[in-house]
């Protein structure tokens, strides 16, 4: 029995960037196309991988490391995945790259102080208050794509929109198996 073919969609950007919010509509934009994908969210896999975070460079090495194996796993047995993860350094969206073939990098290029002002899990807060780790784009470097297959501006699209051009994106690769193929 042939699988069907999988990809993976990385969605990247700062924490509060709106990756969250692109996630859920591009899960939906698909599940419209009856593709059923897997949502590898950074936050709930840091809870199973890391469930004490250090959020040091040694800790994300591992981490990103983890979920890339993960995302490449499922897509090898025909599970599209999206990941929703900051990933701050270009190495750790790589790794995932490179182990698979049909894979788009989104980044929500939002800025710093639009997150700051989101700040809906209060991390850029506990950063100023110097009770949280490390923030990608503050105390963090926070490497953006160099060549991202789509743009989003998460201050000032909306995540509707821009799920469809990632869609449209999928389909004009030939990553959306099509009805009757």
């Amino acid at each position: 029995m042939a699988r069907k073919p999988a990809f993976a969609v990385w969605i990247t950007g700062l924490p509060a960037s709106g990756k969250s919010t692109l996630a859920a509509a591009l899960k939906l934009e698909l599940a419209a196309r009856e593709v059923d994908v897997a949502v590898l969210e950074s936050d709930a896999l840091r809870a199973v991988f890391t469930p004490h975070p250090r959020y040091d460079q040694a800790e994300r090495d591992a981490f990103y490391g983890q979920v890339a194996w993960i995302g490449a796993l499922l897509v090898e047995h025909g599970v599209p995945v999206i990941f929703d993860a900051t990933a701050n350094r270009r190495v750790y969206r790589d790794r995932a790259r490179e182990r698979i073939p049909q894979f788009l990098e989104v980044y929500v290029a939002t800025p710093l102080a639009a997150c700051m002002a989101r700040d809906p899990k209060g991390i850029y807060r506990a950063s100023r208050e110097g009770t949280g780790g490390a923030v990608p784009g503050v105390e963090a470097s926070y490497e953006a794509p160099e060549r991202p297959d789509v743009v989003v501006r998460g201050d000032q699209e909306a995540a509707e929109s821009a799920a469809r051009r990632v869609v449209t994106l999928l389909d004009q690769r030939g990553f959306l198996s099509r009805s009757g193929d």
